[in-house]
């Protein structure tokens, strides 16, 4: 019998605890592939301190193959499930589709950004849900500041250091109170103007800081961020976003160049597209968190709408807390539902929130007690070492240095702003310009439909010089970016290949007046070709030589008159018909000849003029083309040859 097959989409909180449990209770005996688009799980609440500098980018990723090593890791984005045939349809990094067949299935794909109405912003915002958002912030923030330190005019300089967060949440709270405190480090090595510093604006539409947690949560919060000047604005938000500022709802227009969207979030867009009954974008099901009528398929994390049994007729918020228990009670129901155990409902006790607020401020209520100041930040840092699953003495080795050691407040440019669109449904990964491609021929050559240099040569390491640009491109082939064929994973061929490919000249076309297959001329710098009359004469066949012997060869001197240059003599069969026509002397002379017409309207028994010849005519050094061959009718001619 078959081990049964277990699918998990998505290794958030969700996905990676259900993972992680189902590997402890199967112990070998299913076949659990967890699909997700990175090799890592992030750890989400410390994301505001990459953006900081606190924390390197590695240290809040834990990887997927080192922790959960009796579960099958299969990289890409879950894009269409079968729910009648139970199969799961993906695409990997490269573009390239895949299927996988399950038994049971675990909707975990988490949240994106949420989006709402307003012009301007999801072409000017950028969300903060994933690494590489969180490194374009800590980017762009850090060249702010630096070109507000270069600027002329003081309002150029307001504006670069001016940061509007729009949000009051857990996410948005902590983004301006870290962000503030990192600007701050900053302007400190490279001054601003003279009484100017940076400007940090929290704003939303809520009557105060934090509004999902508790009252102390929020005024501690509120309070803190007060302090270090941060505006806080409540019942305000953004009416229109354009490239030069912001204008709010209550009319001010407010001069940035950084507008960052932490207003919310809205589930995967994955779980919509099974036609399942849904709770605001949410996928509803059972206490036992399987989907009715679907007894194989369970959900959890923020794709689902868990009922909230302590609060009947609510499901519980889309919370890390939430996520991360209901991931355990998913494992348990599903090894429940293959014979191992017994189902139980989700149940969950509320033990507290953390806010970090940055250096030794934060905001917490561990088990209902309500902390602040230090006592708070060492609960809060405590309780993020512990829940983190991974990477626990290099996060605390970076706090302990950001104490003691100054923040590096460098830009890498490593995310550009057009990367990370507010508008996504990956948030994890960062966009590239275009779809990956079918891998290329590794070797380049020329003509029509070969490969380019750009798209033979992506993966160039960063030691190999680059290759010369072909300087014009195939016609009908669009324009490849060097970084959209390197993100494609397309063929990559050796230098000297390389460097062939790009120096070899492209060959003439041959005119259009052909209508045999186009065939590639002289080289450029290929010395000229003879005209078709000076070539050897071709061998001729024992019976044209009989007859041939039997005409003097004065008598074809005078018949042949102007045609000196006709590499061929006439048949004896035209002399017989000429000697009974005397009218008709000879046959009429070949193109561009004195008073003759054009040698393609004679009657005369020769090949067509565009039969295919490895040896076209050669236009002459005065302009004019080659004289045409005389009529006569060969038998002996190779039939690949034919006449000019």
């Amino acid at each position: 019998m078959s081990r049964p097959r277990i699918v998990i989409v998505g290794a958030g909180f969700a996905g990676y605890r259900t993972a992680k449990e189902l590997s402890r209770k199967a112990r070998g005996k299913a076949d659990i592939t967890l699909l997700n688009p990175t090799d890592y799980f992030l750890y989400l609440p410390l994301l505001p301190q990459v953006a900081a500098g606190i924390l390197e980018p590695r240290r809040v990723t834990v990887s997927l193959s080192d922790t959960l090593p009796r579960v099958r890791l299969v990289l890409g984005e879950a894009d269409g499930i079968d729910l009648d045939a139970r199969t799961v349809h993906y695409t990997d990094p490269e573009g390239a589709g895949g299927t996988l067949g399950y038994d049971r299935l675990v909707l975990a794909a988490g949240s994106v950004n949420k989006l709402l109405p307003i012009p301007g912003v999801a072409e000017h915002a950028h969300g903060f849900r994933g690494l590489p958002e969180a490194l374009y912030l800590r980017d762009h923030v850090t060249r702010q500041v630096e070109l507000a330190a270069a600027a002329d005019d003081a309002a150029t300089c307001a504006a670069r250091c001016t940061f509007v967060v729009v949000g009051a949440g857990y996410t948005g709270t902590e983004v301006a109170a870290h962000g503030q405190l990192f600007t701050d480090a900053q302007v400190r090595r490279h001054p601003l103007r003279k009484g100017m510093r940076p400007r940090w604006l929290l704003l939303d539409i809520a009557e105060r800081v934090l509004p999902e947690l508790d009252v102390h949560l929020s005024r501690t919060a509120d309070r803190t961020l007060r302090e270090r000047g941060v505006e806080v604005r409540m019942g305000t938000s953004v009416k229109e976003a354009t490239p030069d500022g912001v204008l709010l709802t209550d009319g001010e227009f407010v001069e940035t160049r950084s507008l960052v969207w932490c207003v919310g979030v809205r589930p995967d867009p994955l779980a919509e597209s099974l036609g399942l009954p849904m709770e605001r974008g949410r996928l509803l099901v059972d206490p036992n968190l399987q989907v009715p009528g679907r007894p194989e398929v369970f959900a959890c994390g923020d794709a689902a709408a868990v009922p909230d049994l302590e609060n009947p007729g609510q499901f519980t918020p889309m919370t890390a807390q939430h996520a991360w228990r209901q991931g355990r009670t998913a494992a348990l129901n599903i090894a429940a539902s293959l014979g191992a155990g017994v189902r139980r409902p989700y149940e969950h006790r509320d033990l507290g929130f953390v806010v970090d607020l940055g250096g030794v401020k934060a905001a917490a209520n561990p088990l209902g007690v309500p902390l602040s100041g230090l006592a708070a930040g060492a609960v809060t840092r405590g309780y993020h070492l512990a829940a983190m699953p991974g990477n626990r003495v290099r996060v605390a080795a970076d706090w302990l240095l950001d104490t003691v050691l100054p923040r590096q407040a460098v830009q890498l440019g490593l995310v550009r702003s057009w990367s990370v669109p507010l508008d996504t449904a990956s948030p994890e990964l960062a966009r590239v310009p275009g779809r990956p491609r079918a891998r290329q021929e590794a070797d380049a050559r020329s003509g029509p439909g070969a490969a380019t240099e750009q798209e033979t040569r992506p993966g160039r390491r960063a030691t190999e010089p680059a290759a010369p640009a072909v300087e014009q491109a195939e016609p009908g082939v669009a324009a490849v970016e060097p970084t959209e064929v390197a993100s494609a994973g397309e063929a990559v061929i050796s230098e000297a290949k390389a460097r062939e490919a790009a120096e070899r000249e492209l060959p003439e076309w041959r005119g259009p007046e052909q209508e045999s297959p186009v065939r590639w001329g002289p080289a450029p710098n290929a010395p000229e070709r003879t005209a078709p009359e000076q070539d050897p004469p071709q061998p001729l066949a024992p019976e044209r030589e009989a007859l041939e012997r039997q005409v003097s060869e004065q008598e074809l001197l005078e018949r042949r008159g102007p045609e000196r240059n006709a590499p061929e003599q006439e048949s004896p069969e035209r002399q017989a018909r000429e000697q009974k026509s005397p009218e008709q002397k000879a046959p009429e002379p070949a193109k561009n000849q004195p008073g003759g017409e054009p040698a393609k309207t004679q009657p005369a028994p020769e090949p067509a003029k565009n039969q295919p010849s490895p040896k076209p005519a050669k236009p002459q050094p005065d302009g004019e083309p080659a004289q045409a061959p005389g009529p006569v009718k060969r038998t002996d001619a190779d039939p690949a040859e034919g006449d000019s």
